[in-house]
């Protein structure tokens, strides 16, 4: 089997760490047409990670969904992909996810730790966080390697003699393996489909076109703030997120929004983590509910990289649902109720929620964030949204079975 050095940048013939040249096969024609990368598995062992890590990140960087089969080790990304082409976007992978980015060598085991991925290099020592702004870090997030670092290492050992042919096939566990469910998650071409299909959802209201303002008067902050408190519906805390004083850490955070809703991302960054509120998944709720206000349809577009600082988990997705179902059935029901859709639909274009927790949120109503009734009446309005990702879904799971 060819081998290639894992920093292709290095032309070093006795570099150390080595890997398989990526071998793919297309298979299939017009819309089943798809690539199986067909040795993933040992690509993955060289790099010590689970081949579901690069293959979901094929999909997010080409734009096309993926299959992992882990137990059949068939990895596919659908599309008609040529090797080098993939080759090319693994070099992106192995420089966000496997190098160390203070000596640049691949012996860096992933810790998962407060919501980040922390690369610790066995080589230099170092502790990096890895790149948290892609869409691969939510996925491994989700879904954390699960083998300890001392079989890793056995595994790279092996993996890399294997490459160089220096003796028998090493008899090495596979890594961790990702998500059996992790195929069709990309959203990219659902987007596309969602965009065009929107104006017959007929989502769009005239209220969408109005110059709305927002009040800033004391009573007013007084009500949202009411509203925001833990002894509204779905409470925010316990009683050990109190503070001195009896004001609650989320409580504070959803007041200074109401009261900054203009500053800056980094800014509101800044005050979560001085609140010792940034990564956690309450926090997803109020900034749902302090942020927007009935501009909301509009504003989540401009707020997509602030949410995607925030939203880093399972628990951080169904948050930022429950703050838009306080938003709407709370704060500005009349205005927002029959919006629903869209605003699913803007969050959806983000990427930062997954399609099976919107699903999950539409089943039925809860009292966890408003009253059954409202929540009842929401989802009511999400479910020409909440059918058309069933649907979706369903549409996906048969073209790629085909």
């Amino acid at each position: 089997m060819a081998t290639i050095n894992v920093r292709r940048d290095v032309k070093d013939s006795f570099y150390r760490y080595k890997m398989p040249r990526l071998s793919a096969k297309v298979e299939g024609k017009g819309n089943g047409i798809k690539t199986v990368i067909t040795n993933m598995t040992e690509i993955a062992r060289a790099l010590s990670r689970p081949p579901s890590y690069p293959t979901k990140y094929f999909g997010c960087e080409l734009g096309a969904q993926v299959k992992c089969d882990d137990k059949n080790e068939r990895y596919i990304v659908n599309g008609d992909h040529d090797a080098a082409k993939l080759q090319d976007t693994l070099d992106g992978f192995i420089n966000k996810f496997v190098l160390c980015h203070s000596c640049k060598n691949p012996e860096t085991d992933f810790i998962i730790k407060d919501n980040e991925i922390q690369m610790d290099c066995k080589a230099c020592g170092a502790r990096n966080t890895a790149d948290m702004r892609h869409k691969l870090a939510a996925f491994i997030l989700k879904n954390p390697p699960s083998v300890a670092s001392k079989n890793v290492r056995k595994q790279r050992k092996a993996a890399t003699a294997q490459a160089n042919n220096i003796g028998e096939d090493a008899d090495v566990d596979n890594a961790s393996p990702g998500d059996d469910d992790a195929d069709g998650e990309d959203d990219d071409i659902i987007s596309q489909r969602i965009q065009k299909q929107a104006a017959g959802l007929n989502m769009e209201s005239k209220l969408a076109l109005e110059d709305w303002s927002e009040d800033t008067s004391e009573a007013a902050v007084a009500q949202r703030m009411k509203e925001l408190s833990v002894k509204g519906a779905g409470a925010f805390t316990g009683d050990d997120d109190e503070e001195e004083g009896g004001e609650n850490k989320y409580e504070a955070f959803g007041n200074w929004l109401l009261e900054n809703k203009t500053s800056t991302d980094d800014a509101i960054i800044e005050k979560a983590r001085e609140l010792g509120v940034l990564g956690k998944y309450k926090a997803c709720q109020v900034l749902a509910q302090g942020l927007f206000d009935e501009n909301v349809v509009s504003q989540i577009p401009k707020r997509g990289n602030l949410l995607e600082k925030f939203v880093a988990d399972e628990k951080c997705q169904k948050a930022i649902l429950g703050g838009i179902e306080r938003l709407v059935g709370n704060d500005y029901k009349d205005a927002l109720l029959k919006k629903v859709p869209t605003i699913l639909m803007k969050l959806y274009d983000l990427d930062i929620i997954e399609d099976e927790v919107y699903l999950k949120w539409g089943e039925k109503p809860s009292k966890r964030y408003v009253e059954r009734d409202i929540s009842k009446e929401i989802k009511k309005a999400a479910a020409p949204f909440l059918d058309w990702v069933e649907n979706a879904e369903e549409e996906s799971s048969e073209e790629e079975s085909d």
